[in-house]
């Protein structure tokens, strides 16, 4: 009888321990992480762009292959941001946080712009997924960015 009461308990004592997150909160630091992010990405800091992803964040654009780990992203970055013309920003829409806190995911849109092969700047739209993962330090990271052009 005491080893059941004991499983019935237990459970119930580690769960009332458990700190509730303010789920609202942390959608409002994730937004202005994005935010952040937007204007790190004017800078061409490749280093500081790319420290907003995890080392296994996945990366899915209209038309382009999947690219798979930091390493990869951090190249695809240096390579755009050596298109003349080159600038991208985005603005976060919404937000939604897990119960647990350590998960998220935001529906962005952005603005891409680039000159094409006689200097005319070309603008593009697009929608963005990306999904965020708390790490061990506390800090959030990009884990999965999908982005697809709107269509005109």
């Amino acid at each position: 009888m005491n080893r059941l009461l004991t499983l019935l308990v237990l459970p119930l004592l580690f769960s009332c321990s458990t700190e509730k997150v303010d789920t609202e909160k942390e959608g409002q630091k994730l937004m202005e992480l994005s935010r952040e992010w937007s204007k790190a990405a004017a800078t061409g800091d490749i280093e500081k762009i790319i420290n907003y992803w995890s080392d296994d964040a996945v990366y899915i654009s209209s038309g382009q292959p999947t690219l798979n780990g930091k390493q990869t992203i951090k190249e695809m970055v240096a390579g755009s941001s050596s298109i003349p013309g080159f600038s991208i920003s985005w603005e976060p829409i919404s937000v939604s946080v897990s119960k647990s806190g350590d998960m998220a995911y935001m529906i962005e849109k952005n603005r891409l712009t680039y000159n094409d092969f006689i200097g005319n700047p070309i603008i593009t739209t697009g929608r963005v997924v990306t999904v965020w993962r708390k790490n061990n330090n506390g800090e959030w990271k990009n884990l999965v960015d999908i982005s697809v052009d709107d269509v005109e």
